[in-house]
């Protein structure tokens, strides 16, 4: 797996913990309710950054342990 890859299923796991949450919030703890917003939000603001500026901390890391897809893609194609 490369870490472009990784990078989306991470982001999708973040984001279903956080409907959790909110649907957790929904049924009466607001605690639950608040934390949903703040992921969200995170969540939110660390995408802005990397659609603005295509610098990714998260991707960064990643790429350290994992191969880069464009990478893999041109190992197979040699």
């Amino acid at each position: 797996m490369c870490a472009e890859k990784i990078q989306r299923l991470i982001q999708a796991s973040i984001l279903g913990f956080v409907l959790g949450l909110a649907g957790m919030g929904i049924a009466g703890e607001q605690l639950m309710l608040q934390m949903a917003f703040l992921l969200q939000f995170g969540m939110m603001a660390i995408l802005v950054i990397a659609g603005l500026t295509g610098w990714c901390p998260g991707l960064i890391m990643l790429k350290k342990i994992f191969p880069s897809c464009e990478e893999s893609t041109k190992d197979k194609n040699n």
